[in-house]
């Protein structure tokens, strides 16, 4: 790009600057430092140029300009030339001087002033030559002048420096002549500016340019300037001008004569210490004191001592300020008190020291507190002072430890974590340190800790546990010194209970000083225990390491420390432990990194770690150690009183280390010992003693029982369950629990005692005592207990027993005599249980117990299983659904927990029996339930039903092809409820069908794996059922229905179809439609092997007319009659004709659907006139008295026929029909009426007459003349007008009264007279 376009690019952008968006401009500033940055040259020229044009524009857009080259001049000002460097020069002059002091608009001059600091890092002598060209004698320089000049000095000491005598004989002169605040404010930045580029200077003579300066060069003129500075503006009103002037004598004082320091200092310090009470923020005040301070202690001032206490309590009254503002200053302030602590540290620590330890016993907490910072302060810098203080200094924090304050603790524990840094804790008493840190490792994490510090941004990380676990940590891995102090010390505070809370940092600190020590070599770090008395033995620090891992995520993640610090101590705990430890706990480690405290399995962990201690004792093999192992392990039992889940593991872990032991004396002994001294009332404490018996009983299963045994004769147990004792609520309640714990313990001796052993303890020795246990009497008098512990314990053991007998590889040769007894104690339980909620785990228990009870030998009988499925389904079926409580995770926990027992017990009932009729038996006992009322039993009852078939279905074994003869009754029992109101049920319900025409091609011969295209169709019919349209799930069932109609054998279709009529009666209205759209699609898709059931169908389908209520079944059963007959049309007819006389209104309305269709409807009305013609009209009877007229009785196929015929007739539908045979109709029907005159009813329906039913009524429906008439009549209306519908539908004939038939010839007559006007002339 030439410069011409850089030009002109630039000055676009200068006049867009002037825009007034803030957003605009500043992009127009980003744009041309980009600019600058590539042609900086260019760039600059054209800003200067076009400011100098542009003489009139706003002072804020000359700023903006001034800022953007001062930004390129800041990286570039290396490549400008002199002149160009010239013209920034004199442009920024002017634009800084532009305006007189009380004028001056800061920003712009501050503007104008970076630009010359900027060029004046590069120029420096052209900078200085125009500035000094500023300072007129005798006259008041510009501020923005004075203002460069003091950022020069920091930006460039070595260039300035050389120009300060210039300078200051400049300025000195009219020092005085300052009034303005704002110009003395001015004067005294630049004096501590050009004192601290002065400073710099000096301190860095082997880089200067003149290395012969000396501080005498500015002594003169800075004490002049001190002398008004101190004495004259240090009196103002003005604060802000106060504090200018105190920062300027900071550095001022390492400037001015040493003589004249040590004259003023008298004055100066007390002046500056009284500021203190004048300024809230006094953060400069500190600063310059720290500077005057150091200044005085550099001549070697005595006038120090004198100001001493002065300057001691004003300084400590500030460290004592809480630090709980945000301001940075408040901080900074504190950095600069204790710098000025350290300053007197250094030159008088013992009146240091004697101001401040007596402090440390006040109570007041800001005072302690501020007090411990200085003290940690002074530790840290000034070591070599303090070096011989180290004793005075430890006793001092004898009471400071006992504060129990959190800001003083944290405190303290900054202070030790000094001390280890510099050798305290080496000392006598630095053992006390340390136990203190330890202590506060063990606090509990704090959730809500006090008010964090203003930089801290995890309020945790400041709390005072937070800060101990740190503090141990780092004193452990990074202070080399500290490693013979605390190795192996801190071993001892590994078992005490105080110190548990901080178990994962001492153990992750003893690691880490191990590996040192092994790094060493072996004997650094094996422990001579007889050394070191207060050190826990091996057996002690095994025994808590492992305890303490079985909760591992506990205290920040504890388990991983002390199993990683139980493999670092191999050699000091067994010497043949290394390769095993080695091997082993890393895949422990390995394990936890897998989960989390969430998912972790709590039981497989704990079974981990029983193996690993199995595995160390087999290792040993040595019977002592093990003997003392236990011992310990049972020492250690009173420490986790508080920790139920933890001391249940240390229980299992006695009983490992017992069965390990080859002693039984010993065995006995600390089993009797577990017993006398065990904590029943404790419900984990019972399970943890029942837990160590029984993984004892796997070595000493004799010892074992016999200890129990021994226990219960003892005067221990005796004492406890007096007869008097019994009948007080206290003591039976003790009583109890220690029965139950027995009881516990022989469940578990049975579960876990060898397999080959237990079949012959079960009767003679387990159960006979855990009954005994529960069975109380008193005076021979049975006592019901009234502790659900005890049942429940109860519950338990027996489901133990249970299942050890069925585990054992004898169990099938096993002959278990108690088993009904054990059976009916379960099911009492369970009926005790409320049926409508669940507030315990008993039916669950009692429910598993009976699963494994019902596999052993001997079977019970019929009666006593249908007991069981009947009462544990009644206890699980009826329970409410749970509302949605605070403790409704664990409701539903046990809700599952419950329901899977239920499954596993009928699973295991269906298992007993793997037949159909077995299958059959079990779906008998659910069906009441599968047709609830109640949706959610229903839907438990499906979903027992679907596992009890996809169990039946998995162990279907057909060693020859037998016919699965209640498959249509099964899936006419499932297939309605694929439209059940419940979407869950409706799954179900599908997975039961899946699931029976799966058993019936097992039943056929297919394999087991084998696949049926039509079957698995099922599956993707469900999410159908998913959707609440009524039109998409009665589809989705019709589909279901051609699938079951696709696979199920012919001779399985009748009790299919029988099934679903009784479904017509459904009270779930969803159900009995679904079972409609079921059965009308398998007479469609089937009915044509049904001709020998139809007679059987038509009945069933009449009397389920009368018993249903809903509208949609009368349709949809003439829609199943009028698929029957397009079928079966003969045989439809002949069983219709069989309804009993008079026809009812769900007949009459069957026998119109067969009207329907003409072509059906013309066989139909030939069907009925083959009927009529078949048999005699009537028959004669003779009357009983001579001489009298036979009667005439009318045959009643000819007369059921004529209703039926009436019916048909009535129909619209068969108009076509009907003028089809007009011809045979009518002479049939002329025929008829011939034969009827004076004809009687038959004399069946002459009974039911004198039985109760109106004579009228029978006579006037069933007379047989009236059908015939009637018959006439319709096939006149017809032949009249055969293309127009009949005006009056006739009423079904059924018995309503002597009105009625009136009407109906009413009617009658009604139509023929409109017909015969509507006739064609």
């Amino acid at each position: 790009m030439t410069e011409s376009s850089i030009k002109k690019l630039a000055s676009t952008l200068l006049d867009a600057i002037t825009d007034k968006d803030p957003v605009v401009q500043e992009q127009v500033c980003s744009a041309l430092c980009s600019l600058g940055e590539v042609r900086p040259v260019e760039t600059l020229r054209t800003c200067e140029e076009y400011l100098r044009q542009h003489d009139k524009l706003a002072h804020p857009y000359r700023a903006a300009v001034l800022r953007a080259m001062e930004r390129v001049l800041s990286s570039r000002a290396s490549e400008l030339d002199k002149d160009t460097a010239s013209t920034i020069i004199l442009l920024a002059s002017s634009e800084m001087t532009k305006t007189k002091v009380q004028d001056l608009v800061w920003d712009w001059q501050q503007a104008a002033s970076g630009v010359l600091v900027a060029v004046g890092r590069q120029f420096i002598s052209k900078v200085m030559e125009e500035l000094l060209r500023k300072l007129h004698p005798g006259t008041l320089p510009h501020c923005a002048v004075l203002h460069t000049l003091a950022s020069l000095s920091v930006a460039n000491a070595f260039g300035v420096v050389p120009f300060l005598p210039s300078v200051l004989s400049s300025l000195l002169p009219v020092l005085g002549m300052a009034k303005h605040d704002t110009v003395r404010v001015a004067f005294c930045s630049a004096l501590q500016r050009f004192s601290e580029g002065a400073l710099e200077y000096l301190a860095n003579l082997d880089r200067a340019p003149d290395p012969t300066v000396r501080k005498d060069a500015f002594a003169t003129d800075i004490f002049s300037a001190y002398d008004v500075l101190f004495h004259q503006w240090l009196q103002s009103r003005e604060a802000k001008l106060r504090l200018a002037v105190v920062e300027a004598l900071g550095p001022m004082s390492h400037l001015l004569p040493s003589e004249r320091l040590e004259e003023q200092l008298p004055k100066l310090l007390p002046g500056i210490l009284a500021l203190y009470k004048k300024h809230s923020e006094t953060f400069y005040l500190s600063k310059s004191l720290g500077q005057i301070l150091e200044a005085a202690v550099s001549v070697g001032s005595r006038t120090l001592e004198t100001q001493l206490d002065a300057l001691l309590a004003a300084l400590h009254s500030q460290i004592c300020v809480p630090v709980e503002s945000s301001s940075p200053l408040v901080m900074s302030n504190q950095k600069e008190v204790l710098r000025c602590f350290t300053v007197l540290a250094c030159s008088l620590p013992d009146r240091l020291l004697a101001f401040l330890l007596p402090r440390l016993d006040t109570s007041n907490e800001r005072t302690r507190v501020g007090t411990l910072q200085v003290v940690r302060h002074v530790i840290n810098s000034a070591a070599a002072q303090m070096e011989d203080k180290k004793p005075f200094i430890l006793s001092s924090m004898r009471l400071p430890l006992l504060d129990t304050n959190s800001k003083v603790k944290r405190a303290v524990v900054q202070v030790i974590s000094a001390m280890a840094h510099h050798g305290y804790l080496e000392q006598p008493g630095g053992e006390v340190m340390i136990e203190y840190i330890v202590q506060q490792c063990a606090l509990p994490p704090e959730q809500e800790p006090e008010k964090p510090g203003p930089s801290s941004k995890d309020p945790k990380a400041d709390s005072v546990r937070a800060i101990s676990v740190r503090t141990l940590y780092l004193v452990s891995t990074t202070v080399d010194r500290m490693s013979h102090v605390l190795w192996p010390y801190l071993l001892q505070f590994l078992t005490p209970v105080r110190f548990t809370g901080a178990l994962t940092p001492l153990c992750r600190s003893l690691v880490h000083l191990a590996q040192k020590r092994q790094e060493a070599g072996a004997d650094a770090f094996l422990i001579q225990y007889d050394a070191h008395a207060s050190l826990p033995s091996p057996y002690a620090v095994t025994a808590r390491l492992l305890v303490v891992s079985s909760s591992p995520y506990l205290g920040d993640g504890r388990g991983v420390a002390a199993l990683r610090l139980l493999s670092v101590l191999h050699p000091n705990i067994h010497p043949l432990l290394g390769q095993h430890w080695e091997t082993t706990v890393p895949l422990l480690l390995g394990y936890l990194d897998e989960h989390t405290e969430e998912t972790l399995p709590q039981e497989e962990w704990e079974e981990k770690l029983l193996m690993f201690l199995r595995d160390t004792l087999a290792i040993v093999s040595d019977n002592a150690w093990i003997c003392q192992l236990s011992l310990e392990l049972c020492r250690q039992l009173p420490c986790y009183d508080e920790t139920p889940q933890e001391k249940n593991f240390l229980y299992k872990c006695i009983g490992t280390t017992l069965g390990a032991a080859s002693s039984k004396e010993v065995v006995r002994k600390h089993l009797q010992e577990l017993l006398e001294t065990a904590r029943y009332q404790e419900e984990a404490e019972r399970e943890g003693l029942a837990c160590c018996f029984g993984i004892c009983a796997i070595s000493h299963l004799e010892d074992t029982l016999a200890q129990l045994e021994d226990f219960v004769r003892s005067e221990v147990f005796r004492k406890s369950i007096g007869i008097l004792n019994i009948f007080k609520d206290r003591s039976e309640n003790e009583v109890e629990k220690v029965k139950s714990a027995l009881i516990l313990c022989y469940g578990h001796v049975a579960a876990r005692a060898p397999q080959e052993l237990v079949l012959a303890k079960v009767e003679s020795d387990i159960l006979r005592n855990i009954c005994q246990h529960f069975n109380t009497k008193v005076l021979g008098v049975k006592v019901e207990t009234k502790d659900p512990a005890l049942k429940l314990c109860l519950v338990q053991s027996v489901c133990m027993v249970s299942r050890a007998i069925c585990s054992s590889t004898q169990a099938g040769s096993f002959h278990f005599t108690r088993k009904a007894e054990l059976v009916a104690q379960m099911m009492e339980f369970i009926r005790a249980e409320p049926p409508d909620s669940l507030r315990t785990p008993i039916r669950k228990k009692a429910m598993l117990t009976c699963t494994y009870l019902v596999s052993v030998e001997p079977a019970l009988d019929e009666q006593a299983r249908a007991d069981v499925i009947r009462g544990c389904l009644h206890s699980v079926m009826a329970l409410l659904p749970e509302p949605e409580k605070e403790d409704g995770g664990c409701q539903k926990s046990l809700y599952l927990e419950t329901l899977h027992a239920l499954e596993g017990l009928l699973t295991s009932l269906l298992q007993r029996n793997m037949t159909p009729q077995g299958l059959q038996i079990m779906i008998e006992h659910l069906s009441p339930w599968i047709k609830s009322p109640r949706g959610h039993e229903r839907a438990r009852a499906l979903g027992l039903s679907a596992l009890l078939l996809r169990h039946f279905l998995e162990q279907l074994r057909v060693s020859a092809l037998v016919p699965f003869h209640n498959l249509g009754l099964l899936v006419g029992l499932f297939s309605p409820r694929c439209a059940d109101l419940w979407p869950a049920t409706r799954q179900e319900a599908v997975d039961c069908v899946y699931s029976l025409l799966y058993l019936q091609l097992g039943y056929e011969g297919f394999s087991r794996d084998y696949r049926d295209d039509v079957a698995e169709r099922l599956l993707s019919l469900k999410d159908g059922l998913v959707h609440p349209d009524p039109t998409i799930l009665f589809h989705t069932c019709h589909s279901i229905g051609q699938i079951i109609a696709k696979r199920l054998p012919p001779d399985q279709l009748i009790s299919l179809l029988l099934t679903m009529f009784e479904a017509l009666g459904d009270p779930e209205k969803n159900c009995s439609r679904a079972a409609t759209v079921m059965i009308n699609c398998l007479l469609q898709e089937r009915g044509g092997v049904l001709q020998e059931k139809v007679p059987e169908i038509v009945s069933v389908l009449r009397s389920k007319l009368q018993e249903a209520q809903g509208e949609h079944v009368l349709p949809a059963a003439q829609h199943s009659m009028y698929l029957l007959a397009t079928q079966h049309c003969a045989a439809v007819v002949s069983s219709l004709l069989g309804s009993p006389l008079p026809l009812d209104s769900h007949t009459s309305m069957l026998w119109r659907a067969l009207a329907v269709e003409p072509r059906l409807a013309a066989q139909v009305l030939g069907l009925l006139l083959e009927k009529m013609s078949r048999d005699v009209p009537f028959k004669e009877s003779r009357a009983f008295l001579l001489g009298r007229t036979p009667d005439r009785v009318a045959t009643l196929l000819p007369l059921s026929a004529t209703c039926a015929l009436f019916e048909v007739l009535s129909t619209p539908a068969a108009g076509p029909a009907v003028l089809e045979l007009y011809p045979q109709l009518f002479v049939a029907l002329l025929l008829r009426v011939s034969c009827t005159v004076g004809v009687q009813l038959p004399r069946n329906l002459q009974a039911q007459e004198r039985r109760g039913a109106s004579p009228a009524l029978v006579t006037r429906n069933l007379e047989p003349c009236r059908f015939v008439k009637v018959g006439c009549e319709l096939l006149r209306l017809r032949h009249l007008q055969p293309g127009v519908q009949p005006l009056v539908q006739m009423a079904p004939c059924k018995p309503q009264g002597l009105e009625q038939g009136v009407e109906l010839e009413a009617e009658l007559h009604s139509s023929w007279a409109l017909a015969q006007t509507m006739r064609p002339s």
